[in-house]
């Protein structure tokens, strides 16, 4: 075992409670890409706003700022792919039990809110989307349990995880947090918290809007206590976002889906934003051929420095038969495909040896379907296996010990920061390939 992966094996050996205990702070269709449209607030409004911050006093009391339901904040709605991504006034949400209200410092830029905002994931709208965010715990509702008061004490910094699990569902109750049956039959499938009711309102009107995660494209938005951790100040403040899931899909799937060992030979097909996370945990983790395939050159160059040993342009040669010659003809024992499409799925299963593990977690257009050939599946034992992210209540904090210890990259692994105003523009260039590896847009 490496030196690096004995490093690895000690952070995560160390218990939950104390990673935890220490509170510290083009068509038509796609018109949305085109610009990004800010909805200009009437002089009655822009008078709310400012009413907004005086209001938002800073107090020592752990019940926090006790916001007034009459404030207003802005938020980058998406109403269909025919309409531009907008900033738009909301009223502040207001945390139920259990739920924390967060001032948001950054929102990552992730193909899934992409595959929303094109039309290609169905979603109710109109939508917030954005769910990795890192911020600042701002109120509590009153009737939330002292312990989570006191472990995300208001003017503490926390980063917040995509998959928000209820804690007492059947698959929580037995610690698979990343298949909360609430989460995808409310937020997933609805829009909502686990009551039923979205915590987001237009302002003056009181329409609903609705939640992709916690809607973390706004200035304020409420995440359930089971998908936050505290963040250190040695981390990075916006950049430390992406923990919550291009670190955080990457991790549930090389730990609990691939289940990496030292001296494992992988190969990350797409290195992306939750690509390029994999190469780095598959280089902590003692892995020997570390092969990355993409289709972009600057990915590529980019994807030595997160721990790739190989890389492989799919366009200028054939994927598979490279990733065959590098492992002397074999197959990688472990194969990821991370861009949810029917051509890289393929690949990802067809470049594992017998015996093999071909782990799924790029999302694709609804309805896409994946081949695979039955007679190999059967005779020479692949595993084909799925992965939507990690366990946040277990692994968030892990994740946090891990970056503060240098063992991931985020500075790095943080090509691009754009501002609230530029969120168009973000997703944009997002689908447009003009984005390396991971971007930020810092709201506050």
């Amino acid at each position: 075992m490496s030196g690096l992966a004995k490093r690895v094996v000690a952070l995560l050996s160390k218990s939950y409670s104390s990673a935890a205990a220490s509170p510290h702070r083009t068509p038509s269709s796609w018109r949305w890409l085109s610009h990004h449209r800010v909805v200009e607030p009437t002089h009655r409004d822009e008078e709310i706003g400012r009413r907004c911050y005086s209001s938002l006093l800073l107090s020592s009391s752990a019940a926090g700022y006790h916001v007034s339901p009459s404030s207003s904040m802005k938020g980058a709605v998406f109403r269909d792919p025919t309409r531009p991504l907008s900033l738009e006034l909301l009223q502040i949400p207001r945390p139920q039990a259990g739920e924390v209200l967060i001032r948001t410092k950054s929102c990552g830029v992730c193909h899934s809110d992409l595959h929303v905002l094109k039309g290609e994931l169905p979603f109710a709208s109109p939508c917030v989307v954005g769910h990795e965010i890192t911020g600042e715990v701002v109120d509590h509702h009153p009737l939330t349990d002292p312990k989570i008061v006191h472990k995300f004490p208001v003017g503490s910094l926390v980063v917040g995880a995509f998959i928000m699990p209820c804690g007492s569902c059947f698959h929580c109750s037995k610690g698979h947090d990343d298949l909360c049956e609430d989460f995808f039959a409310y937020n997933r499938a609805q829009g909502t918290l686990y009551d039923g009711n979205t915590r987001l309102f237009l302002h003056g009107t009181g329409e609903p809007v609705y939640m992709y995660s916690m809607g973390g494209m706004a200035e304020y938005c409420v995440v359930p206590a089971n998908a936050l951790a505290v963040l250190p100040g040695s981390l990075p403040y916006s950049e430390s976002a992406i923990l919550g899931c291009a670190v955080f899909t990457a991790y549930g799937a090389m730990t609990h889906a691939a289940e990496v060992r030292p001296g494992d030979s992988i190969a990350v097909i797409g290195v992306g934003g939750v690509g390029s996370s994999c190469l780095q945990i598959a280089k902590a983790f003692g892995a020997s051929d570390v092969i990355a395939v993409d289709i972009s050159d600057e990915k590529l160059q980019k994807a030595k420095i997160f721990g790739a040993t190989h890389t492989v342009n799919a366009i200028k040669e054939d994927a598979i038969e490279k990733i065959k010659t590098i492992t002397g003809g074999m197959g990688v024992d472990i194969a990821v495909e991370a861009l949810g499409k029917p051509q890289t799925f393929l690949q990802c299963v067809q470049s594992v040896r017998d015996g093999g593990k071909a782990v799924m977690i790029g999302l694709a257009k609804s309805g896409a379907v994946g081949e695979v050939d039955i007679n190999r599946l059967v005779r020479r034992k692949i595993k084909v296996i799925g992965s939507y992210g990690a366990r946040a209540r277990q692994d968030l904090p892990k994740l946090v010990k891990l970056a503060e210890s240098g063992i991931f990259n985020l500075t790095s692994a943080v090509s691009r920061k754009y501002t609230f105003e530029e969120a168009g523009k973000a997703f944009q260039d997002l689908d447009q390939g003009k984005i390396v590896s991971r971007a930020v847009v810092e709201i506050m």
